[in-house]
C-alpha cells in the first residue's frame, strides 16, 4: 500500500472500468442479435473471488445488473463451495438465467468465467445478455399472463457452458431444443463468450504491469473511498423519514393495481429503504426477485449521485430490508418475466419520490418507466424462415429544477436504445409506418416533463403472435412538487378497421397479428417537475412555435403564463 499512490490507484481504476468497457464493446460489436447488437441490452463487470462483490462494471452495461450480477456471482460461489456447481477450471464459462439465484427474468442469461493467475483464482467476469428467446408459452419469454415461472421460458442454474475452453454440445444441444429460432443463438453464444476472453486477456495486460498484490491492495483501496463518497453525499440530505408509493398497473393476470410502499429512512450517512408494506406476492408475472430489487434502489440512488465510482462500496450505507411477504421477493415458482424491465422502474420510481421530498435540487419527477416490451414471433414466408422480433422504446423524463425533462430518453434501468427502425424491417417481416415524438406527452409543471414516442408497426406477411409487457398504462409517471403526471402508456392493435385495447391496458400475449395489421404504442411522457403556474411564458411560446402544444391545449395547461 506504500506504493500505491494517487495516480497510480487512478490509472488501475481506469483500467479496471477499460476492461469492463471492452467487454461491453466487443459482445455488441460481435452480437447477433439486434436487441443486443443494436439496443445494447447487455452488460460486463469484474467481481471479486471469494464474495462476488463487485469491483467494477462497464459504464456502457444496463444499470440495473449492477446488483442482480453481484448477486449471482456470490450465489455460484455459494454453489460451488457446497458441492452443487462444478469447481472453476481456467476456459469454464458458466451459464445461468436463474431468477432466484440473483437473476433478472429468464432471458437475461449470464455467462460467468473464472480468472486465473498462476494458477489461483484472482477474479470473475460476468456479463449478461438479453436472448431474445428462451421458449416459454410466448415468442420473446414476455408472457404477460404466466403463473408460474415454467410458462415464461427454460431456467437454468450455473452449468459449465463451456470446460477448459470448449463449448459442451450437450448442453448446448438442450439449450437449443428448448428455445425458438435456435440456430441464430449460437451467434449471440459466441459473443458473449468472446466478450468475456476478451476482458480476460485486457486484466493480464493490467496484471502484468502491475502485479496481483498491487491490483489487489487498488481494489481494496477503490472500494473504500467510494463508500466513502456516498457516504459524503448522504451527509447532506437532512435527517428524517421519507414515505413514497409508486403503482403497478396490475400483474396480467389479476387486473388490480399493485403498490409499491417505501418508508426511507435518512440518519447520518446511511440510508435505509423498507418496503414492507407494499403488495403481497401476485399471480401473475410482476413478482420481483430480491436481486432486481436491491438493483432497483441501486441504481436509483446512483442516478442522483452519479459521481459516485461504481462497485460494491457505492452501496454500503445503504441498507434494504428484506421485503418477505412481498411481491418484491418472489420466490419459487414465481412468474417473474416483468421484473427486470417494469416492476424495477416502479421501485426506482418510489426512491426517486421519496428522495425529491429530501433534495428536490436533485432529483426529477418521475420518468417513463417503462422499457416498452413488445415481442413479436412468427413466420416469415419470403424467407420461409421463423423469427422473434424484440422492441424496446424510450419515454419522457421527468421534469428537474434546472429545466424540462428530456424527451425519448432511454429506461429508467437501462442505457438500451431503440434499434434503427431500419435494421428491424431488414431483419424482421414489418414496416414501421411512424416512428416519431409523442407530443404533448409530458406532465405540466414549471418544468414539464420530456415526450414520450409514437410508433405505428406493420406486419408485411404471413401470420404471427403479439405479447406485451409494459406499464404506466393505468397511471401515468406522476409529478412531483405540484407538476401533473405525464400522459399514461397506450397499446392499441388496428385491424380491418377496429381497434382493439388490451384488458390490462399495456400487458398481453398471443394476439393474433395478420398481414396488413398495425400495432400502435405511445409510451409515457416523463412527470412535470413545480407548479404549472410558475413556468416561464417564454417557455410556453416556445413550445407552441414547435408545435409540442395546440394554442388551447397550452392555455389549459399553463392557462395565463400561455
Amino acid at each position: 500500500m506504500s506504493q500505491l499512490d494517487a495516480l497510480t490507484l487512478a490509472v488501475i481504476q481506469a483500467g479496471l472500468q477499460q476492461v469492463c468497457n471492452e467487454m461491453d464493446i466487443a459482445f455488441s460489436r460481435s452480437a447477433f442479435s439486434p436487441v443486443i447488437a443494436e439496443a445494447d441490452d447487455r452488460s460486463d463487470g469484474i467481481y471479486d473471488r471469494d464474495t462476488g462483490a463487485l469491483i467494477s462494471q462497464g459504464e456502457y452495461g444496463l444499470p440495473v445488473f449492477v446488483g442482480t450480477m453481484q448477486y449471482s456471482t456470490g450465489e455460484l460461489i455459494r454453489l460451488i463451495r457446497e458441492g452443487r456447481a462444478g469447481s472453476p477450471e481456467p476456459g469454464d464459462i458458466y451459464i445461468v438465467n436463474d431468477p432466484y439465484l440473483g437473476g433478472t427474468h429468464l432471458m437475461d442469461v449470464r455467462f460467468v468465467k473464472p480468472v486465473f493467475v498462476e494458477g489461483e483464482l484472482f477474479c470473475w467476469l460476468q456479463n449478461t445478455g438479453h436472448w431474445p428467446d428462451i421458449g416459454g408459452m410466448v415468442p420473446g419469454g414476455f408472457s404477460a399472463h404466466a403463473t408460474e415461472v415454467e410458462q415464461e421460458g427454460l431456467r437454468l442454474p450455473p452449468v459449465k457452458l463451456f470446460k477448459r475452453g470448449t463449448m459442451d454440445q450437450e448442453i448446448f444441444s438442450i439449450i437449443a431444443s428448448n428455445i425458438r429460432v435456435a440456430d441464430q443463438r449460437i451467434g449471440d453464444i459466441k459473443a458473449q463468450a468472446a466478450a468475456l476472453m476478451v476482458g480476460e486477456s485486457r486484466l493480464a495486460d493490467l496484471l502484468a504491469k502491475y502485479g496481483r498484490d498491487t491490483l489487489d491492495a487498488a481494489i481494496k483501496e477503490i472500494r473504500a473511498r467510494s463508500a466513502e463518497r456516498m457516504r459524503a453525499e448522504i451527509r447532506q440530505i437532512p435527517d428524517g423519514i421519507y414515505r413514497s408509493e409508486a403503482f403497478v398497473d396490475s400483474d396480467g393476470v389479476v387486473d388490480e393495481p399493485l403498490r409499491i410502499a417505501l418508508t426511507m429512512t435518512k440518519a447520518g450517512d446511511g440510508l435505509t429503504f423498507d418496503f414492507s408494506g407494499s403488495s403481497p406476492p401476485c399471480r401473475g408475472p410482476m413478482n420481483s426477485v430480491v436481486a432486481t430489487t436491491y438493483s432497483s434502489v441501486y441504481l436509483a440512488v446512483k442516478h442522483v449521485f452519479p459521481d459516485v465510482p461504481i462497485n460494491a462500496g457505492t452501496f454500503e450505507p445503504l441498507t434494504i430490508h428484506r421485503p418477505e411477504g412481498t411481491f418484491l421477493d418472489a420466490r419459487y415458482p414465481r412468474p417473474v418475466s416483468g421484473c427486470a424491465a417494469e416492476v424495477s422502474q416502479r421501485i426506482a420510481e418510489a426512491v426517486f419520490l421519496a428522495l425529491v421530498q429530501a433534495i428536490p435540487d436533485k432529483v426529477t419527477a418521475a420518468p417513463a418507466g417503462t422499457s416498452g416490451n413488445f415481442a413479436l414471433g412468427g413466420f416469415d414466408p419470403a424467407k420461409n424462415a421463423p423469427y422473434v422480433m424484440y422492441q424496446i422504446t424510450g419515454g419522457g423524463y421527468g421534469g428537474n429544477a434546472a429545466h424540462d425533462g428530456l424527451s425519448n430518453g432511454c429506461s429508467t434501468i437501462g442505457i438500451s436504445k431503440t434499434a434503427p427502425v431500419e435494421v428491424m424491417e431488414q431483419y424482421y417481416p414489418v414496416l414501421f409506418r411512424r416512428f416519431a415524438l409523442r407530443e404533448g406527452s409530458g406532465g405540466a409543471g414549471a418544468h414539464r416533463g420530456g415526450f414520450g414516442v409514437h410508433y405505428e408497426v406493420e406486419l408485411l406477411r404471413g401470420e404471427a403472435r403479439a405479447s406485451f409487457v409494459m406499464d404506466h398504462g393505468r397511471f401515468g409517471p406522476p409529478g412531483v412538487l405540484g407538476g401533473a403526471a405525464g400522459a399514461p402508456n397506450v397499446v392499441r392493435i388496428h385491424r380491418d378497421g377496429e381497434t382493439i385495447t388490451p384488458l390490462h391496458l399495456s400487458k398481453d400475449q398471443n394476439i393474433a397479428i395478420r398481414a396488413g395489421d398495425r400495432v400502435e404504442v405511445m409510451t409515457p411522457g416523463g412527470g412535470g417537475y413545480g407548479a404549472p403556474e410558475t413556468r416561464d411564458p417564454a417557455l410556453v411560446a416556445r413550445d407552441l412555435r414547435r408545435g409540442y402544444y395546440r394554442a388551447d391545449e397550452a392555455d389549459t395547461l399553463w392557462g395565463s403564463q400561455s
